[in-house]
């Protein structure tokens, strides 16, 4: 209160009959503001100029409601599951992340642009210089504080341009929604839905259907290529990534390609040297096949893939936040966020000598959800 003495103030009765022109007046005194400058951006109202600048103003936010539309329904609707190059939908497909990325950036872009350009058409120009005070805020403080807050929407003209409001709003709302719409796309799936499918939360790929041999597929780089495993495929301390393979997929080269781009499918697939001491999970004594272990690459923190493999001390590295397992110890976490063991799917071999699922996996694959038990 640098500007204003403390016998100078107001009492209670007089602050209630003053305006809100001398509430602010006051307010600038009591904290030692000096105006030195202010300039209003169109001193004569209602010209064509202005409209024409408010027009702009509202076109930007509009701009910016209709690209978060676009977002939402590209998001929601547009063509996102894998489609083979040849296929007749794979342009769509592959045009799915650049149409969700463009008319998001354009959202915001458009809501910033707006906002700039409001701020240099409508706000008033202003300078003032106020010196720094110390000492809590009183009634006077407070109300003053009100009045200038109020003044200066006043002379931002917001109030009166009902078409800037309701474009800025609805360009606000549905980014909002867009932006809620990412977090909480993936979730709204429920995992009891169709839950003895492949395609539910709780299997993967690696489920066996109507009978048929799951077998174990070193992936080479070449779509079209399918190389079995053998256990005399991996030398002791070796590993490869392995994924699901039918026999009735071996000429459907859609089948083949999904069975590698899946993000439950990748299973690492180790061979431990003789005489390693290995501590089994609990019911899973008999998931492995000699000294063949087969694990989920994918990280149970948030779903990286978990690759960097360190044979002499059997630590799987997850490079994305660090997280450590031990694959001595059935999978184990030993450092980092992630909490829970890697699930491991249980193998054998066939009357021909190839590696093949016993099953799926027995609990669910990835980071954790609501309803997962483990």
């Amino acid at each position: 209160m640098s500007g204003v003495k403390p016998n100078e103030l107001p009492d209670e009765a007089e602050l209630a009959g003053m305006s809100r022109d001398e509430l602010v007046k006051l307010g600038t005194s009591m904290d030692g503001v000096e105006l030195v400058h202010y300039e209003e951006r169109w001193p004569v109202k209602g010209t064509r100029a202005e409209r024409r600048a408010e027009r702009l103003v509202a076109l930007w936010f509009a701009i910016a409601a209709l690209a978060g539309i676009a977002f939402l329904v590209a998001f929601i609707w547009w063509p996102w599951k894998y489609q083979a190059p040849h296929g007749t939908d794979h342009i769509l497909y592959s045009l799915y992340t650049p149409v969700i990325g463009l008319t998001l950036g354009l959202s915001i872009l458009a809501l910033g642009v707006g906002a700039l350009l409001y701020t240099k058409k409508f706000i008033p120009e202003e300078l003032a210089v106020q010196q720094r005070h110390d000492g809590g805020s009183s009634e006077v403080d407070k109300a003053t504080v009100i009045a200038e807050l109020a003044d200066a929407g006043q002379r931002s003209t917001i109030g009166r341009r009902s078409l800037i409001k309701r474009t800025a709003g609805l360009g606000a709302g549905v980014f909002g929604l867009g932006v809620l719409a990412v977090p909480l796309g993936g979730l709204i799936k429920n995992p009891w839905a169709d839950s003895d499918s492949k395609d539910s939360l709780w299997h993967t790929g690696w489920k066996a259907e109507n009978g048929e041999k799951v077998y174990l597929r070193n992936y080479t780089g070449d779509p079209h290529e399918v190389q079995l495993v053998r256990p005399e495929d991996l030398e002791a301390g070796g590993y490869m990534t392995v994924f699901p393979f039918r026999e009735s997929e071996r000429e459907d080269e859609h089948a083949l390609i999904v069975a590698t781009k899946r993000a439950d499918n990748p299973v690492l697939l180790l061979r431990f040297r003789p005489g390693q001491k290995i501590v089994k999970r609990a019911g899973q004594e008999d998931f492995n096949y000699g000294d063949l272990y087969a694990y989920s690459k994918i990280c149970t923190h948030l779903g990286c893939p978990a690759s960097l493999y360190e044979q002499q001390t059997g630590l799987l590295l997850c490079p994305c936040h660090q997280s450590q397992f031990d694959v001595f110890h059935y999978g184990k976490p030993r450092f980092g966020p992630a909490t829970r063991a890697l699930p491991q799917l249980p193998i054998t071999v066939d009357e021909d000598g190839y590696l093949i699922a016993r099953s799926d996996f027995i609990e669910a694959v990835g980071p954790a959800f609501w309803e997962r038990k483990s």
